[in-house]
């Protein structure tokens, strides 16, 4: 269906308009270049929205859990609408607020913080396959390439604390570098787990891999390494309970309390665009992607809409964690800092090196049903 509709806009709208506009030497570059662009936009658009919607749900289901409303006010044309229009009116307030910069602040790095914290969270989703066919670059390196742009995150966070001129934004900027980096190492480990499980980088050979149904997933030989990577990924977007970069009581507001206006509001859509991300990955490196879980089951699996791969699957998964991020919060107390680095450095890295052991020796030995 969507492939449909993109086929539609190319050839009614883009190609016309290229004819049109463009001399016939330069045509099918331009044509390649706007069907390119159409197809970042198809991703970032509703992903942009997503992380919107993301805090509404938050404040939602952490209110539900706590025995509170939540935003339940601001709607659409008069009507309150649940207080969907919540996270329109706190953009709206957002791009009216004055940003303002330190007078001992480095300008320009003060200034492109925000914008290197945000770009790898959305510049990773290039090679996110949504299903079969797509995906935006279906690159053999795209686990590589997950890797390297996520640890790229962490630049944005040390530049904001120390362009700041502020002790307790370089403090705050400090400890949350120390922990993502920790915690980068355990998922770095993990991933290879899942590398030599399906004896591939790419993505979608990935997801192909754990075809057959919901017991053929990753999820059960990699359990260790599952766990770890999503607690993993938790401590990596400093969402509680490992939040002590923005422990209030102690760092005001970690390393970006010198921010205000839209510049505050990059960083903090860029911790839900990592949440989205982490869920996504979660979803096709251990759950199946876009893979039916009732695949090869007697009775439900012979239903076509059911036992069928479909982009609703890879949604579904990935709503899934999202919705574990916010359990958790509302659940479990801040950790101590030094728990924290214990947790990553003592538990984690030594069960995915040990695991790394183990499945290669699964691989070696052909065990079933995921590496016959």
């Amino acid at each position: 269906m969507i492939e449909q509709l993109f086929n539609l806009l190319s050839d009614w709208l883009l190609a016309p308009a290229v004819a049109l506009l463009v001399p016939d030497s330069y045509a099918g570059y331009t044509l390649y270049t706007l069907e390119t662009l159409v197809k970042i936009a198809a991703i970032i658009l509703p992903l942009l929205l997503c992380v919107a919607y993301m805090t509404y749900a938050e404040r939602k289901v952490i209110g539900y859990i706590q025995c509170r409303i939540g935003p339940n006010r601001v709607g659409f044309l008069g009507r309150r609408l649940w207080g969907l229009g919540q996270p329109i009116a706190d953009a709206i307030k957002l791009l009216f607020k004055e940003i303002i910069i330190p007078a001992g602040a480095n300008k320009r790095l003060f200034v492109m913080a925000p914008a290197l914290a945000m770009a790898p969270s959305l510049a990773a989703w290039a090679v996110i396959p949504f299903d079969e066919t797509l995906v935006l670059a279906d690159i053999n390196a795209g686990l590589l390439y997950i890797l390297a742009l996520t640890s790229l995150a962490v630049y944005g966070i040390i530049i904001a604390g120390w362009a700041s001129n502020s002790k307790y934004a370089f403090l705050g900027a400090m400890r949350s570098a120390a922990q993502i980096v920790s915690y980068e190492i355990a998922m770095g480990f993990a991933l290879v787990c899942v590398l030599i499980a399906a004896g591939s980088l790419n993505l979608g050979q990935i997801i192909l891999a754990q075809n057959g149904g919901i017991l053929h997933w990753y999820w059960l030989p990699l359990l260790p390494v599952f766990l770890v990577y999503f607690i993993s990924g938790v401590a990596e977007t400093n969402r509680a309970p490992f939040d002590v970069a923005e422990g209030e009581s102690e760092l005001v507001a970690g390393f970006h309390v010198e921010y205000g206006g839209m510049a505050f509001s990059i960083f903090f859509m860029a911790e839900y665009a990592n949440m989205v991300l982490i869920a996504v990955l979660t979803a096709v490196l251990f759950c199946g992607g876009w893979l039916s879980p009732f695949q090869g089951m007697p009775v439900v699996g012979e239903l076509p809409h059911l036992s069928e791969p479909n982009i609703l699957w890879l949604l579904a998964k990935t709503s899934a964690f999202l919705f574990l991020f916010l359990w958790l919060r509302a659940t479990f107390p801040r950790y101590r800092y030094d728990q924290i680095m214990r947790l990553g450095w003592k538990v984690f890295l030594p069960i995915t090196i040990v695991w790394i052991v183990v499945i290669s020796g699964m691989v070696v030995a052909g065990v079933g049903p995921w590496f016959n």
